[in-house]
């Protein structure tokens, strides 16, 4: 670190040697530099900000009924408006720019001038809500005249909002009667399409597409229901063959038992009712029973009492059988009751066949509905294609004109509320301008030509000390050559050299104060300095 200061310090002293051509270029820099600092014509700026208030209580009660206007679209197409040739050239007539311009080529440079010069730009608020839009615009344009910008700019700002309001009733105009061009047209058409369709209907009818589809999908559905009634046949008649085999497999009467619910008590020999012939075999087997206890086989009385026990045995098989056949005076002799399943079978029996002939009279009418479509087959399709035509040019035309119809509505709504005032323009800040010019900035500009003099002075000094170097120190000379330094001779100063050096360096102060002052000077003096010069160079 001590070597590095003590080299930037070698250096410095070998560039000071040439302390007074660095003074010299500081000068000449600095003074032609503030001389052009001063030729610098001011500028100065004229504003005017606007705000275009679309969020009016009136906005908000027709907001849904009228057609809602673009406003930052049609304000940035006035914007460009403001900026085209023919406006420019109104705006430089009535603020009195083209006086000087008399060729189409100056007039065209003055017109290129002005559009550089003007801004129209919407001016970001402080405090930003993204719901509600940002329409507070920002009107500027710069001269070299206070007055002229001034009235450059209220010239615009008049424009702005008069082209804004004019070009929202003539577009409202020029869009109904648009609409209802368009309307009547529509209406026209929509008359001629309806009479078509009814036309075509009276012709066709009953070949039409209904509720029900088109050919083809009736044609698919008559097949599916017969398709699906034959298969409902068929298993109801499954089912009814089923229930006629169980049927056989019963009798319709079964005899009665004793203990068995409903069967008839008997009585005995001494009873008013019959009794069958079941009691009266049990009656025999117990005589016989008891004759057998008493007697032989050989008794007649046992005899007699067994040929009676086979013939009520006979019997009873005899009525057995007439009760399977189903023979009432044989149920009412043997006392026989009606069989549940027997009933319950031929009550399923019965409901099956009505079922049975439900679906063959369905099946029937399916059948005949799909042979009628079938013979239709090269003429529906040819209808129905027909028919979706016409109702497809029905329908659009009736969906165009019902939207042009809306849209008039709200045309006319959009009209009235345009007079009535939508839109509003609130000016927030009128055309102003400061009595300072926002450009040049001549003290800025003054001090950084003092820095770059300085700063020239200075690197023309060190670099005449690069292409003329001298060795400060020993130490210096001996880190240069690589050869040992064995001694210095030093230079005596007589009073009269260290006075004239003395002198030498208070003459390079003044000097060199002197650029300080003068600069303090241009800088206190710089805007009526400035207008001087300007007006002896014009």
């Amino acid at each position: 670190m001590q070597a590095l200061i003590e080299k930037i310090l070698n250096e410095g002293r070998g560039a000071w040697r040439f302390r007074r051509y660095a003074l010299l270029i500081a000068w000449a820099v600095c003074l032609i530099g503030w001389f052009v600092v001063y030729t610098i014509p001011d500028t100065y700026q004229s504003s005017a900000r606007v705000n275009v208030d679309t969020r009016t209580a009136l906005s908000i009660v027709v907001d849904g009924l009228v057609v809602r206007p673009d406003v930052e679209a049609q304000l940035n197409l006035v914007r460009q408006t403001l900026l085209g040739r023919a406006n420019l050239e109104k705006v430089a007539q009535q603020v009195g720019l083209d006086v000087t311009a008399r060729t189409a080529a100056e007039r065209q440079a003055l017109l290129n001038s002005i559009i550089s010069r003007i801004e129209i730009a919407l001016e970001p608020p402080m405090v930003r809500d993204p719901r509600i839009p940002n329409t507070l615009f920002k009107i500027s344009f710069s001269d070299s005249n206070r007055e002229t910008a001034l009235k450059v700019v209220d010239v615009l700002l008049n424009s702005f909002v008069e082209d804004t309001i004019g070009s929202d009733r003539t577009g409202t105009a020029s869009a109904e009667r648009f609409l209802r061009d368009q309307l009547a047209d529509y209406g026209r058409r929509l008359a001629e399409s309806e009479n078509r369709l009814a036309e075509f209907k009276k012709k066709n009818m009953g070949l039409v597409p209904g509720d029900e589809g088109g050919y083809f999908q009736r044609l698919t559905t008559e097949i599916q229901e017969v398709k699906r009634l034959q298969a409902s046949l068929s298993v109801a008649n499954s089912r009814r063959a089923e229930l006629q085999r169980q049927l056989r497999g019963e009798a319709p009467f079964v005899p009665p038992t004793d203990g068995m619910p409903g069967a008839r008590p008997s009585t005995g020999n001494n009873g008013s009712a019959p009794r069958d012939t079941a009691t009266r075999i049990q009656e025999t087997q117990s005589r016989l029973d008891d004759l057998l206890l008493r007697y032989t086989e050989k008794h007649p009385e046992v005899i007699a009492t067994r040929e009676t026990l086979d013939e009520l045995k006979a019997r009873q098989q005899q009525e057995l059988a007439a009760l399977r056949r189903g023979d009432p005076g044989a149920a009412a002799l043997a006392n026989a009751t009606s069989n549940p399943i027997y009933q319950n079978i031929q009550t399923q029996l019965n409901q099956i066949d009505v079922e049975i002939a439900a679906l063959r009279s369905q099946l029937s009418d399916r059948q005949r509905n799909e042979a009628e479509l079938r013979r239709l087959v090269d003429t529906a399709p040819e209808v129905e294609a027909e028919y979706a035509r016409l109702t497809r040019d029905y329908d659009v035309t009736k969906t165009q004109y019902n939207t042009l119809l809306e849209r008039l509505e709200k045309a006319r709504l959009s009209g009235d509320a345009e007079q009535t005032g939508v839109v509003k323009f609130n000016i927030v800040d009128p055309p102003s301008a400061g009595f300072s010019p926002v450009f040049p900035n001549r003290p800025l500009f003054l001090f950084a030509v003092l820095v770059l003099g300085v700063g020239l002075g200075g690197g023309v000094a060190y670099l005449m000390h690069m292409l003329r170097p001298v060795f400060a120190t020993s130490r210096t000379l001996g880190e240069v050559t690589g050869l040992p330094v064995l001694g210095t001779v030093t230079r005596s100063w007589v009073e009269k050299y260290r006075a004239q050096l003395r002198r030498g360096l208070l003459r390079y102060a003044a000097a060199s104060a002197l650029l300080f002052v003068v600069f303090i000077v241009a800088v206190v003096a710089q805007q009526p300095a400035s207008r001087m010069l300007r007006q002896l160079l014009s």
